[in-house]
């Protein structure tokens, strides 16, 4: 049966702070609050864009407007990919994976139409298999069924799938699904977010082969001759 990788997106495939961060600040701006620093929205990413707004509101003592997400999702929906890049390693190691009979999916709480967007304007959405996104299923992570509903769209098992993710999300989301998650160490998520995870990669580069050991291929059926069927060896 076929092996499904399942990816987060941003702090994971992503380095988006950079986009997400102007974008916010214009939003802060637009209402007269004091902007953040890009390791700050850095800690706040992960649990989807209406929590990112909440968390941003709430860090200058303020509420969100009624208009503030749908204002936010317009701004950065036409930004994301200014500053946004792929972390290093990311295509190279997409490629090996498929070589090796992986298939691939994102699994983000980010919205789907700047998931795709972003996958797109860097060139890595054809990559994958199927993109479950923040409002592509009734449920987002750290819910399991999130991670469930991508590996089923993408056309996977459970038992044959991984999870890699930068936050405790990811982490949560595997341990529910009874899928085995590997912590992105390069992401934006805090060491002590990797609690749980079966293993921690340092780089892109290091993915495939922990994956690998995660997850061994099938091995190959060996054939049974006709003559020794029923008989005696």
């Amino acid at each position: 049966m076929s092996r499904t990788l399942v990816l987060d997106l941003d702090g994971t495939l992503v380095d988006s702070v950079p986009d997400l961060a102007a974008a916010l600040n214009r939003l802060m701006a637009q209402r007269s609050l004091s902007p953040f620093t890009r390791p700050e929205v850095a800690a706040m990413v992960g649990d989807g864009v209406p929590v990112l707004i909440d968390r941003a509101f709430a860090a200058r003592q303020a509420s969100p407007d009624a208009a503030a997400l749908s204002a936010f999702l317009a701004d950065y929906g036409a930004n994301a990919a200014r500053e946004t890049r792929a972390f290093p390693g990311v295509e190279p190691a997409l490629r090996e994976l498929a070589a090796r009979g992986w298939r691939l999916a994102v699994c983000t709480n980010k919205p789907a139409a700047p998931a795709r967007a972003l996958l797109a304007a860097l060139g890595l959405e054809g990559y994958f298999a199927a993109i479950g996104a923040g409002d592509s299923f009734a449920t987002r992570k750290p819910d399991p069924g999130h991670l469930l509903a991508t590996i089923a769209a993408a056309g996977g098992t459970p038992g044959r799938a991984v999870m890699v993710g930068d936050h405790r999300n990811d982490v949560v989301a595997g341990a529910g699904a009874g899928v085995p998650c590997v912590f992105a160490g390069w992401g934006y998520g805090a060491p002590d977010m990797a609690r749980g995870a079966a293993a921690v990669a340092g780089s892109f580069a290091e993915l495939a082969g922990i994956a690998e050991r995660l997850m061994p291929p099938p091995s190959p059926t060996r054939a049974v001759r006709p003559d020794r069927i029923g008989g005696t060896l």
